[in-house]
């Protein structure tokens, strides 16, 4: 029985559980002679370093060396895309930026060391919030925009307008492993490093970059990740650097994993926006214009801050049509850390912008919002405002009527207004959201991957792909797509780490494209290992090749059953016949083009689609508020690993709540970030999960053209969060008399309380005016 499509366990689950997974940390614990690095920080925000002065660090007990500019054989530079990120910086740009590292023969040396480190600065004026930046013009590139229709004259033209603006924060990626890095010298020049890292091909030519020598020199192995969510998709590069000119120095193993607060403090965040729109519209709720306005805090450099920003732009649609649309977009340049890829990748943030739009569009119009929604999704044969056609675009209303029915939304929009009828310091909110999430790199060429199937005379398979494990069950689905194509069962079947010198010049394991990409290219791999030993199995069985039937483990002739073979004989019997018994894969994803100069294309392969009804409980005193139910159905096409996709679709969820309600970043006046734990900075724990909590994936899905019908789960459910905001909004609604609701996002309790007081304050003020 193949094990395609059934709900099987995360293939490192019991590892997981037991805690005997190994993650780079672990790697380092019976290495030799290992030496250990810790930062020198700034204290400041933006400064120009005058002096540094390492020698009484030198004389601490276990210090080993410092790491200074002064060591860098190569280029003194990691970022990824523009090398505006110096790894000893002369200048500043944000607070909590490395100066230099300490290397010692433990971490507690290091650290003690770096404490004697003396640096010399000249602090100068910081940009420290998207609305500085805007004043100061401080932008890392020229504006971009996406444009359909005339959106100045269908505005003038629209029977009814509005305008607003929403800022949108941060978010921190709170991975259970913080950022690690493992070097060891090998002959010559060469390197390993271990490192916890998105893109090990990204990491090998940033370490070979700064050492100044060949790719080839170094091999960059992931095993697995504790956790990424986007965050060491860029960011892993600068602590591979530094461990990896560390042990070049030395000729020793060199270990840098950051300690938690470290991490928040040194790493870049989900990108706060802040969005201002002007949007006109019909007495019915249809929109005819919107204008709008979306600048992102890039941080001090650049990293993804571009193609991030860009499929904002894309996603500022949502499940809508919008027949004149203007979108530009800004990356502001400020004082903080480098804020980069997150889970969604700027879609949340562009799709909560149209959310909002809306539900202002049907408070205003006193109308739900529901049917505001609802009476502008795409239909089949509409396009976007980039050109693509909206492939499958009636499933947005057949999810959005399949959740209404499943919910009970009708019946349960009613119990919830009586409820708030008789309840006066408590009220309910309940919102249905619809998601549309474009698939692919919008990057072209980033849209490609590569394998090595090896198959043993036992019949045994190793599989090596580029992409990589961070929890999310690459590997599981990876494994599952082995077996299935060979038709053996998944324990014949083990997926190596990922390594440079298996898999060169792979992509990023981001944008949801991880099965979608490494699963055509295993599966193209498996599928010429197969032809190859369907020919030996028809000389064997003196038949035409075309009969020979792999099945549970065996190879037959389908008119002889009985004459079946065990997978391993067959295997036997071609290495006998010298037939190679591994092979390559490749794949890249077709008709993928876009032209940023013209704002036209076709972006994304295809569409994943979801929605969502959320209802909250909010209490008037306090803002507090709980989720007491949500129901969810996603599209994943043909699900290559159910189980995975649901904890896929959950986690999404739950992490995107997390986002929208309790999770606030907060830097003080001198750019320092106070929210640098645990303590201070709120995730969403299992207490935040919703008593009933129903998941539901989307039947006669399958995508043609994806492996095996499948479609990617990684972002898409992210959004179906916004719901909960909305409900959230629903719920401080009806502490009002109607109205626009404005709401922070954010949503934190507090932010609740005080729409809250908005919404009573105006209450009131309709009140006596009435009288």
């Amino acid at each position: 029985m193949s094990a395609l499509g059934k709900p099987v366990s995360h293939e490192a689950a019991r590892l997981h559980v037991t805690g005997a997974a190994s993650y780079v940390e672990d790697l380092a614990a019976d290495v030799a002679r290992l030496g250990y690095a810790w930062p020198v920080t700034s204290p400041h925000a933006c400064a120009r370093v005058l002096a540094v002065d390492t020698s009484a660090a030198l004389l601490c007990p276990g210090v080993l060396t410092c790491l200074t500019r002064e060591d860098v054989p190569g280029e003194n530079d990691v970022g990824p895309v523009k090398h505006d990120e110096p790894l000893f910086p002369e200048l500043v740009e944000h607070h909590g930026q490395p100066v230099l590292w300490v290397i010692g023969e433990s971490a507690e040396q290091a650290r003690l060391g770096a404490e004697r480190v003396r640096v010399e600065y000249e602090p100068l004026p910081a940009i420290l919030s998207i609305e500085a930046a805007i004043a100061a013009e401080s932008y890392h590139m020229p504006q971009d925009q996406l444009r359909r229709g005339e959106p100045e004259q269908a505005l003038g033209a629209a029977a009814e307008q509005l305008s607003g603006e929403l800022f949108v924060g941060a978010q921190e990626h709170f991975y259970l492993e913080t950022q690690a890095a493992l070097a060891l010298p090998e002959d010559g020049a060469a390197l390993l490093v271990h490192s916890s890292t998105q893109h090990p091909t990204e990491t090998q030519e940033v370490v070979a970059r700064v050492l100044g020598i060949a790719k080839h020199e170094v091999t960059v192995q992931c095993l697995r990740m504790g956790g990424a969510f986007g965050g060491k998709e860029t960011q892993a590069n600068l602590w591979a650097a530094v461990a990896a000119l560390g042990a070049r120095k030395l000729r020793r193993p060199v270990l840098v994993r950051l300690t938690r607060a470290q991490d928040m403090t040194m790493t870049g965040k989900r990108h706060p926006f802040l969005g201002r729109f002007r949007v006109g519209f019909e007495p019915d709720g249809k929109l005819r214009a919107l204008l709008l306005e979306l600048y992102s805090d890039g941080g001090f450099s650049l990293d993804l801050s571009s193609p991030v920003l860009f499929r904002a732009m894309f996603h500022a649609d949502n499940a809508y049509l919008l027949p004149n649309v203007s979108v530009t977009g800004r990356i502001c340049k400020t004082n903080h850390v480098s804020h980069t890829a997150f889970r969604g990748f700027g879609g949340p943030q562009g799709m909560l912008m149209i959310e909002e739009v809306l539900d202002r569009v049907a408070r205003h119009l006193d109308l739900s919002p529901e049917l505001v929604r609802e009476r502008n999704f795409y239909v089949k044969g509409d396009t976007a405002h980039y050109g693509q056609e909206i492939k499958d675009a009636e499933r947005i209303l057949r999810i959005w009527q399949e959740l209404s029915e499943s919910s009970d939304l009708g019946r349960r929009l009613e119990q919830v207004r009586s409820y708030n009828e008789g309840s006066l310091h408590y009220k309910r909110g309940i919102a249905i959201t619809p998601v549309k999430f474009g698939i692919s790199f919008t990057t072209a060429f980033f849209n490609q991957a590569g394998a090595l199937v090896l198959i043993f005379k036992d019949g045994s398979v190793q599989v090596n792909h580029g992409g990589t494990e961070m929890g999310q069950g690459l590997h599981t689905k990876v494994a599952q797509i082995a077996a299935h194509a060979l038709a053996l069962p998944l324990t014949a079947i083990r997926v190596m780490a990922t390594r440079t010198d298996k898999i060169p010049n792979t992509s990023a394991t981001a944008a949801s494209s991880g099965s979608d990409l490494n699963g055509a290219a295993v599966q193209s791999a498996c599928e010429a290992l197969k032809e190859r030993l369907t020919a030996v199995a028809a000389r064997r069985f003196q038949v035409a090749p075309e009969d020979v039937v792999f099945e549970s483990g065996s190879v037959l002739p389908w008119q002889r059953p009985a004459d079946a073979v065990p997978f391993p004989s067959i295997v036997e019997q071609a290495y006998l016949e010298r037939t190679p018994l591994f092979a390559t894969g490749y794949y890249r994803t077709p008709k993928i083009h876009f032209d940023r100069d013209t704002g036209r294309g076709k972006p994304f392969h295809y569409y994943a689609y979801g929605a969502a009804v959320s209802e909250v409980e909010v209490d008037g005193f306090t803002g507090q508020y709980r989720l007491l139910r949500a129901d969810l159905l996603h599209d994943v096409g043909s699900s290559l690993s159910p189980l995975v996709d649901r904890g896929q679709i959950e986690g999404g969820f739950l992490q995107g709540v997390g986002w929208l309600t309790t999770e606030q970043l907060v830097w003080n006046d001198q750019g320092a970030l106070m929210t640098s734990g645990a303590s201070t900075y709120k995730l969403p724990s299992l207490g935040d999960c919703p008593p009933v909590f129903n998941v539901k994936l989307l039947e006669r899905a399958a995508e043609p053209g994806v492996v095996y019908g499948s479609k990617a789960v990684g972002e898409p459910p992210f959004m179906l969060a916004i719901s909960v905001r909305e409900a959230l909004r629903a719920a401080v609604a009806a502490f009002g008399s109607g109205g626009v609701v404005e709401l922070a996002a954010p949503s934190t309790p507090e932010a609740v309380f005080w729409a809250i007081e908005q919404q009573r304050a105006q209450a009131a003020k309709l009140g006596r005016a009435a009288e």
